[in-house]
């Protein structure tokens, strides 16, 4: 049984949360945000499905109806984008290491192992730790607040001075910090979590500002443990072209981290921990269109799909003007 949560906004503006069981999809009454939702279940000491099974029924809804209306919101979102932070891991899929190994030896010829091999078997060693142990810590990085946060169908920005807009089909976890400062997590979403590769190979030491980038997560909020395995399709097309199609693996069967591990070492930092606070983090990936050769341009539409999501998350590429970053003297 797939349970997913979805956040909808109808044509009014009216917004509603989908509760969607298997092929059965239908509005929950007396809420209107899934965080609005987590945060009864955290207060009522229950699980985020029965706080969604508390509220009465409503009308049913045609799932890949109101996708194709663009009425699908990210399952996630806060009313005060500066309280929601997307962060991530690399290096953490079995494969992994490969491209980001490839991107990376022509600049560190001389040495027999990269830093990024070396982080990756440092974590196939040691980033599944038995009960009670820690792990090795992953890569870790830092995407944006939810400014960046993109919907399923909304554009993925790339930056004027960007020197590439690429895919990377991912899992994301998303949290809400309790009360007390414990992070729960809600669920997991397909994600985008893209980023510039063409910045990233000029030199590894850029990595930070790759990373700063938009992120698409699509509609549905998969609620319960994560997928042991996860196989989709990242696709790349462009006009009435595929211009790309590539099967990808996530789940912890497909890892050399356990989800536990990368929770540990995200939220052993007390800043993150702020109550209120929501947190979207991607579990990383080992497979990406530029490790193939793809250079992407504008108006290129990303395309990611996994069961048992039951919808894609489907992004243009769009090309930002530059504003300037004057910085004034007082």
């Amino acid at each position: 049984m797939a349970t997913r949560l979805l956040q909808h906004r109808a044509s009014s503006g009216e917004r509603a949360v989908i509760l969607a069981i298997d092929d059965e999809a239908w509005l929950l009454t007396g809420t209107t945000s899934i965080r609005m939702l987590a945060t009864e279940a955290i207060a009522q000491g229950c699980s985020l499905l029965e706080a969604a099974l508390g509220h009465a029924r409503g009308a049913a809804v045609d799932l890949a109806g109101a996708f194709q209306a663009g009425e699908l919101l990210a399952p996630i979102d806060h009313d005060d984008p500066a309280h929601l932070l997307m962060t991530g891991t690399g290096l953490t899929h079995l494969g992994s290491a490969e491209g980001r190994d490839k991107m990376h030896r022509e600049a560190m010829a001389a040495e027999t192992q990269t830093d990024s091999m070396r982080i990756f078997l440092e974590g196939l060693a040691g980033g599944k730790p038995g009960a009670g142990e820690i792990g090795q810590q992953p890569e870790w990085f830092y995407k944006g607040d939810g400014s960046q946060l993109a919907g399923p169908h909304d554009p993925l920005e790339m930056p004027a001075y960007a020197r590439d807009g690429g895919e990377e089909p991912e899992l994301a976890g998303i949290y809400l910090i309790g009360p007390d400062g414990t992070p729960w997590r809600l669920g997991f979403a397909i994600a985008n979590e893209f980023s510039d590769h063409v910045t990233e190979r000029h030199n590894y030491l850029w990595l930070a500002h790759s990373k700063l980038r938009k992120a698409a997560l699509g509609p549905e909020l998969l609620l319960g443990p994560a997928p042991a395995h996860l196989e989709g399709i990242s696709r790349i097309r462009r006009g009435d072209t595929m211009l790309w199609e590539k099967p990808f693996l996530s789940g912890e069967d497909n890892m050399s981290h356990s989800i536990a591990n990368l929770e540990h070492h995200h939220f052993k930092y007390d800043l993150f921990r702020r109550p209120g606070d929501v947190h979207v983090h991607f579990f990383g990936t080992a497979t990406l269109s530029f490790s193939d050769g793809i250079a992407t341009q504008e108006g290129d539409v990303f395309e990611i799909s996994a069961a048992p999501f039951t919808l894609p998350v489907s992004n243009p590429l769009r090309r930002t003007v530059d504003a300037g970053a004057r910085v004034g003297i007082l």
